[in-house]
């Protein structure tokens, strides 16, 4: 899965660090996500859009190998 949380921090002007404490999970947690090594839960999901004023669809975006096949 992509994500565009790097981006929006950077236009928000918040560190890892200072979103990882508004988000309540650690440093690392949050580096992992950005860097599509962890996936997050929906509720930190839809923290992270409520924060940055987006939709989740906005922030997240699967990659072809994430898609269902049918």
């Amino acid at each position: 899965m992509k994500n565009k949380i790097k981006i929006y921090r950077s236009i928000k002007g918040v560190s890892q660090q200072e979103l990882a404490d508004k988000m309540d999970v650690s440093r690392q947690t949050l580096n992992a996500i950005e860097n599509g090594k962890y996936h997050p839960t929906l509720l930190l999901g839809m923290r992270l859009g409520e924060f940055f004023q987006c939709t989740i669809e906005e922030l997240f975006a699967l990659e072809d190998s994430d898609r269902l096949e049918m």
